[in-house]
């Protein structure tokens, strides 16, 4: 729940959890596709290259966006930024489930969802950075984000149930109807006018990051949380066909779950360790606990695809623990690039937070792609390097991280 902070007004808490229910209803239909990739690889007759550009092309079109809408809300309501995104994202679920018909139109219905995401994502976050400061700030963003993650997890099994139900379509219009949901909430309870805050020193064009860039300590979040959602959106869009090709693989045992809702456990096994990685950050050192999280999430990456050739229940357990050491350190690297901005500069400091970061979200399903099409028909190799091969990422991103967090000689 939100900070429970004495000095935090009945109605900003009010406030908080408005803005966390409008995020999980535009986030919902989120992973839609994902959940139902399977579904649409043998429907659409898709590579897995192919099927890893339906994926990431949400990320690549999120990055696109996200600079011009996030650093607009330095100088427009966010309100304005944020309706606009949660209508678009409702626009793409109702036109995945009524018009799309293969590879190009859902690249383009997918690409409309991620500048919906992007005019809604950071610009809520930023809703609720802008009435916080200090750790209440931090326990905030926290739960900002679990509430994204509470919805990301829920739209893997609740689109495996609804597509179980009504099928595929029905499961794209439920995440539409709630994307129009998001867009109520937002109209009504986010501000029509901008906060006060510090003017930035001397003017600054809309997309002039160079101040960003020579805040070091914010780079140095940045470049975890790219590596973090490079791996985190690679999991995400494989990890239900992974485990259904493992089960088809090994005969799983019929008293275990479907696949999407083995991924929704694993979600919200993430959650919970989100914020606990949040907290444990704020006690023992919000550096000591990413890199740990970081380096158990690189050697876990290097078994997980391999398991495919042992047992669907060594499969299961190895993704869920994987995805929550991901999750140890999410709120931990965002809640650390929001305190490390220059408050006149928080909303081009999360832009370029976001645009960085979902660079990594876009190349991260197309790897796994191209090395299930590299493997060709060796399910085992494929998934071994398609997995695999983000150990060398999140290390090289860890490196990073490290070296600009250190402070520079007197």
């Amino acid at each position: 729940m939100p900070p429970q902070d004495a000095t935090l007004p009945p109605q900003a808490r009010r406030f908080i959890w408005s803005i966390v229910a409008a995020q999980v209803m535009v986030q919902i239909g989120g992973f839609t596709l994902p959940a139902l990739l399977p579904t649409y690889i043998d429907r659409w007759d898709l590579t897995k290259t192919e099927a890893g550009w339906l994926i990431g092309i949400f990320f690549a079109a999120y990055v696109a966006a996200v600079p011009v809408l996030v650093s607009l809300t330095d100088r427009v309501p966010t309100r304005r930024v944020y309706v606009v995104g949660a209508a678009l994202t409702a626009l793409s679920h109702f036109g995945f489930a009524l018009v799309a018909d293969g590879f190009w139109s859902g690249m383009i219905l997918r690409a409309m969802a991620g500048v919906g995401w992007a005019g809604a994502y950071m610009p809520g976050l930023k809703a609720i950075a802008d009435t916080l400061e200090g750790n209440a700030q931090s326990r905030a963003v926290s739960m900002h984000a679990a509430g994204v993650g509470v919805a990301g997890a829920s739209s893997f099994a609740v689109s495996g149930l609804i597509d179980a139900w009504f099928g595929p379509a029905a499961a794209f219009l439920f995440g539409g109807f709630a994307g129009i949901g998001a867009f109520a909430i937002a109209w009504v309870v986010m501000p029509g006018t901008l906060p006060s805050r510090p003017k930035a020193a001397g003017s600054r064009a809309l997309l002039d990051f160079r101040p960003v860039f020579r805040n070091r300590r914010a780079m140095a979040w940045i470049a975890g949380y790219t590596v973090h959602t490079w791996e985190l959106a690679a999991l995400r869009a494989w990890g239900v066909t992974f485990l259904t090709a493992t089960a088809a693989r090994l005969d799983a045992p019929a008293w275990l779950p479907a696949p999407t809702i083995l991924f929704t456990a694993a979600g919200f096994v993430g959650i919970v360790v989100s914020i606990t990685g949040n907290e444990t950050a704020q006690r023992y050192g919000r550096s000591r606990v990413v890199t740990a999280a970081m380096s158990a999430a690189a050697a876990l990456s290097l078994l997980t695809g391999w398991t495919i050739a042992a047992s669907m229940l060594l499969a299961t357990l190895l993704v869920i623990v994987w995805n929550a050491t991901i999750y140890l350190d999410s709120s931990a690297l965002t809640a650390g690039t929001v305190q490390a901005a220059d408050p006149a500069l928080r909303g081009a400091t999360m832009g370029l937070h976001s645009m960085s970061g979902y660079t990594g979200g876009f190349l991260g399903p197309l790897g796994v792609g191209l090395a299930l099409d590299f493997a060709g028909p060796d399910l085992v190799l494929g998934w071994g390097l398609g997995f695999g091969h983000l150990a060398v990422i999140t290390l090289a991103g860890l490196f990073v991280l490290r070296r600009l967090d250190r402070p520079l000689p007197a």
